[in-house]
Order: C-alpha cells, then structure tokens, then sequence
C-alpha cells in the first residue's frame, strides 16, 4: 500500500472543496479514521471559522498563506497528534477546555463519569446548604469545572502531581467562570486535604505499565505517561484512594473512572476501606459501549 509524502501536495489556486477532497485522501492513506471530520475541523481551524464556513463558500480559492497553514496541520494530523492537541482545544461535556501536552486528554467516555457525579450531587445535595468536591489527578480540570458549572451551589479543589497541568486547569476555571468556586493543589491523590467532601472525583491513570507500549499512537505518543500509567495491574492509585476515603467521605460519596475490566477489583477495594463508615451503597455507570466505566460509591448520610 502506498504511503503518503510528509506532505500533502495542494495546487496553487485550489479551492475549499478540492481541498477537502485531497487532504481527505491524504489522512486516509496515513491510516487516519474519520479522515473527513477531521479534515474539516483542522481546515476550518485554519481558515480562522467553523464547518459551516466550508459549506458556505466551497469553491473559494486558498491563499498560499492559507494553503501552507492547512498543510502543516493535516501533515500533524497524518501522524497521529490528535485534532485537540493540534488545535489546543477539546469539546467536552458542551463545553470547550484548554489542553497542552502537560494534560489528558479529555475523551467521551468520561462523560459517564460527570453524568454519574451530577445524579449523586444533586440527590445527596440538601437545599441551603453547601457542596463540596475533590477533584484527583485533575489534569486540564475537566471534569471538576464541568461539574461546577452544572452545579452552581457547589465548589471544589482539583488536585495534580503536575503543576504544568494546574496551570492548564486554572485557565479552564478562568475560561469557563467558576475559578471563584475552585483551588488547586500540587500533590498527589488528596494533597494533604483532610476534608470531609461530600464528593470525590477522578479518572486517574489506570493503564498496567506494560500495556503502554501497546496503545494506539494518538494516546501513546502524545498523552503524559503521568495521567497513564497506573502501575503494574493499573490499580496503584485506587490503592492509594481507597485508604484516604474514609477520612474524607465519612458521610459523601465517590466516582470514579476505570479502565476495561478494572470495575469489580476497584468496587471491592472501596468497599473494604469503607466498611469502618457504615452502611455502603455501590454503583456502576456503563459508557455508551456497554463498558462498566465508572465505580460510585456512597456512604450514608
């Protein structure tokens, strides 16, 4: 099969639809899927608009200017850099955040984790009063910002090994108008936070060491192993929580991310730590692929 040139070739002159065609073709011969999405994301990010701009004037000529530009960015693209990193931005939840090279990548499936979190929070939440929420390994703050702009009576600290990420998180708070209901701390799992939290989020790294290698190049070569790597079985960090949580959830509740196959040894490890506290309840949330994602569990109250 024949492979693509660094670079895709454009004529001079060409315009917006034979452009789309050829830089289509492009990204699918470098074995790109969904090669068109993503071609009308990258050209529209280059010409300065949206899709819709493409739709509206097709045959509009490019600029050599804006040829170069939309050339360097699929030639990104046809090696496997992810359309957000190129562009620096990922949808998420209907909202727009921030990410660098320092944070995870927000995908889809962690959507279920918001949607499991936002069901807890709004029954456990007692009207008048306050909501408090602790964000793990936050990264670009995704999750925690999303949650406090679905809940405006709560407000959260997101916690990160990396204060490159922080930095990334704290723009998103500022971006999306909650930086005055969030703080963020340098440290790992709890940073030293004692609580009590009426909730306690994360999707920390869950991937065994020696599964990295075996990634799929958009995550492998361009997510931090930091936000990936979770030890020998994946588990390291839920080890680490689950010793935490009854400090800080003696009357709150939990969610968690996991990877495929981890939910059952992650339901058992919350409920051992939480046995001192009482009566338990757990849950699990399942991703739009029938995948058990998400562990929730929540203490009396």
């Amino acid at each position: 099969m024949p492979r693509p040139s660094d670079y895709p070739l454009l004529p001079a002159g060409v315009t917006i639809q034979d452009a789309l065609v050829g830089l289509t073709a492009h990204l699918q011969l470098a074995g790109i899927e969904g090669a068109a999405v993503d071609v009308r994301r990258l050209l529209a990010h280059a010409l300065g608009g949206d899709s819709l701009d493409l739709i509206r004037d097709p045959n509009r000529k490019l600029s050599n200017l804006e040829v170069d530009h939309c050339v360097k960015l699929i030639a990104r693209r046809a090696k496997h850099e992810p359309v957000s990193r190129i562009i620096g931005l990922r949808g998420f939840f209907g909202r727009e955040f921030v990410v660098t090279p320092a944070t995870l990548d927000p995908r889809p499936e962690t959507e279920t984790l918001i949607e499991l979190a936002l069901e807890l929070a709004r029954f456990r939440h007692r009207q008048g009063q306050s909501f408090s929420i602790l964000d793990i390994g936050t990264g670009s703050g995704a999750i925690l910002i999303t949650l406090l702009a679905e809940l405006p009576f709560a407000r959260g600290i997101g916690t990160d090994v990396s204060r490159s990420a922080l930095e990334v998180a704290r723009i998103n708070s500022e971006r999306l108008a909650v930086a005055q209901r969030c703080r963020w701390l340098e440290g790992r799992t709890f940073a030293g936070e004692a609580g009590p939290f009426d909730l306690v989020v994360s999707n920390p790294p869950y991937i065994p060491t020696h599964v990295i290698g075996q990634l799929e190049p958009d995550v492998r070569d361009f997510d931090p192993h930091l936000a990936l790597d979770g030890g020998a079985d994946g588990l390291d960090i839920y080890r680490e929580i689950a010793i935490g949580l009854p400090g800080v959830i003696p009357h709150g509740a939990a969610v968690v991310e996991v990877g495929v196959g981890q939910a059952a040894d992650v339901a058992h490890l919350f409920a051992d730590a939480l046995t001192t506290t009482g009566e338990t309840t757990i849950a699990f949330g399942r991703d739009l692929g029938g995948i058990e994602r998400c562990v929730a569990v929540a203490t009396q109250f």
